[in-house]
């Protein structure tokens, strides 16, 4: 029987020094999952020291990782390494945000921020009137 020392603390830095791109995406709270990581890095939204990486591709302290959330890019230095996920406290000292990265992520949080909101039609469908000017808009015949 092995015993609770046998056990890996959940908070305890990765040991070599180095661990997946996935998995430290994962712990550092990028995304909820580590599929969610993997999907994103097969799909070129992540670097890592200006390279397309791979999701097996073994991260450690000192390289730079840019990652692209829809219209957000981050560019992080990787600080430390964890095998598992631990707290949001945790997470954010896996990390440190470059000043350039954050300036210009807040320019497009900003600029996100500021655009109109979708349009709606109110609280009802649109009328008779209202679907005739839609039809017309949208370059179709009205009867």
């Amino acid at each position: 029987m092995s015993g609770a020392h046998d056990v890996p603390d959940d908070n305890v830095p990765a040991a070599a020094g180095k661990v997946r791109l996935d998995k430290w995406l994962w712990a550092a709270r990028f995304f909820k999952t580590r599929a969610l990581a993997a999907d994103a890095i097969d799909g070129g939204k992540v670097d890592v020291n200006g390279d397309r990486a791979k999701r097996a591709k073994q991260v450690q302290a000192g390289d730079v990782v840019r990652l692209r959330q829809g219209p957000v890019e981050w560019v992080l230095a990787v600080r430390d390494v964890a095998e598992r996920r631990g707290s949001a406290d945790i997470a954010r000292g896996l990390y440190e945000e470059t000043a350039d990265g954050r300036r210009k992520r807040e320019v497009v949080t900003e600029q996100l921020r500021q655009m109109p909101t979708a349009f709606s039609h109110g609280d009802s469908k649109p009328g008779k009137r209202d679907r005739r000017a839609l039809r017309r808009l949208k370059g179709g015949t009205d009867w």
